[in-house]
């Protein structure tokens, strides 16, 4: 263990663990409880990160009426990257009460109205195709939308240091290998391998939804589908009431774990479950707040030139 001082930039190496302290702290009425989790941003870099508190018992929970500091743990699995004083690669969200998650018949009633799954086309996939249990479960895009589609991208061996202050400024090339569809539309994923995956669905959270990724469901797979799964109030939302042409695709930060993994197209990946919010925000995730995934593809983070 040492101590080391990253405020003009310090270099976390790949693979190790560091616990920082974050430059904020908390002051919560006993009315309020946090929840944190990573930016997508720092999920799509592989890196794993998790909030602590003092005398917590839980990662990424801020127990009500909590004064007092904020530590990140830091485990960066692909990459060494280079982080700054001021940089934010976590977000917090408070709550009053424990919001239930929507089950089938509370989802049913929303869909009609509200649907939240389209396809390719833009068109509502209508709510008796979908599979419900516990929250809405999505699939893998495997086929693409071209015969020569990246289907997905996986993590390259790469000592070069990212830097997380530079925006779009590394070529995507030189840290990812592109994986391009194949005639099977089947994947076989590498354990302990990273990638960076997409939804065959199109997601729409209405403004006055929220919803998260279930980071591990066993019975899809012995493996993690996500580091960053919360989806803003807005999340490909075009900001009307249109039936049409809403959603944007779920991009996954996937690793298995053990054994070699084979995927398909159109197989049921992972979940989501959904829960209300307060009240209707005034600004939501999307274009008007130049939101870097608003109308996402298959993106990497935004620390990659997506013309390189």
């Amino acid at each position: 263990l040492y101590d080391f001082d990253i405020t003009d930039g310090g270099i976390l190496e790949k693979n190790a663990i560091y616990l920082i302290p974050l430059m904020e702290e908390l002051a919560l009425p006993s009315s309020l409880y946090g929840l944190a989790n990573p930016k997508s941003s720092t999920g799509r870099l592989d890196m794993f990160t998790r909030v602590i508190v003092d005398k917590g018992h839980r990662f990424d929970e801020i127990p009500r009426g909590y004064r007092g500091k904020l530590y990140l743990e830091i485990i960066s699995r692909s990459f060494p990257v280079k982080v700054h004083a001021g940089l934010s690669l976590n977000q917090l969200r408070l709550t009053y009460a424990q919001s239930p998650t929507l089950g089938k018949q509370g989802l049913e009633l929303k869909y009609k109205n509200h649907p939240i799954l389209f396809d390719r086309n833009g068109f509502v996939i209508p709510f008796d195709q979908i599979k419900v249990e516990s929250g809405i479960y999505i699939s893998l895009d495997i086929s693409g939308d071209q015969p020569e589609s990246i289907i997905a991208y996986k993590a390259k061996t790469n000592s070069t240091v990212i830097d997380l202050s530079k925006i779009r400024h590394y070529k995507a090339d030189e840290f990812w290998e592109p994986i391009y569809r194949n005639k099977k539309n089947r994947l076989i994923l590498e354990p302990e391998s990273f990638y960076i995956m997409m939804s065959k669905e199109r997601v729409c959270i209405w403004p006055d939804w929220l919803a998260e990724m279930i980071a591990y469901e066993p019975n899809s797979g012995e493996l993690r589908t996500h580091y960053a799964g919360f989806f803003d109030s807005g999340f490909g939302w075009n900001g009307t009431d249109e039936l049409m042409n809403q959603g944007t695709r779920a991009v996954m930060e996937v690793r298995p774990h053990d054994v070699p993994f084979m995927v398909e197209d159109g197989q049921t990946f992972c979940r989501l479950k959904f829960e209300k919010v307060v009240e209707r925000p005034e600004k939501v995730y999307g274009l008007a707040l130049n939101s870097n995934y608003h109308s996402q593809g298959l993106a990497l983070s935004k620390y990659f030139d997506p013309d390189h």
